[in-house]
């Protein structure tokens, strides 16, 4: 699992069809200082985060696990969000 922070949301009228009923959204990966790391990806959202909010999300086949289908073109997912970071980690 990965630390982002949801950065924005696309809206689709069509999708493929295992994916109708989801959301896709923006993610900038971060690490616990809440730093970025790398270009934001495109995620399939499972649990209604919104803008603003940091979360963590599963990548490659995994993706595929939280969705309520055996397969999906998806290779992102956020399974849930961030209450608090805690870092000893300077």
């Amino acid at each position: 699992m990965e630390l982002g922070k949801v950065i924005g949301t696309i809206w689709a009228t069509r999708k493929y069809e295992t994916v109708t009923g989801y959301k896709m959204q923006f993610v900038q990966p971060i690490n616990s200082n809440m730093e970025n790391l790398g270009d934001p990806i495109v995620a399939l959202d499972t649990i209604g985060a919104g803008p603003g909010e940091v979360i963590f999300y599963i990548t490659a086949s995994e993706a595929v696990i939280p969705l309520d289908v055996d397969m999906a073109p998806v290779d992102a997912s956020i399974v849930g969000i961030v209450d608090s970071i805690n870092s000893e980690i300077n």
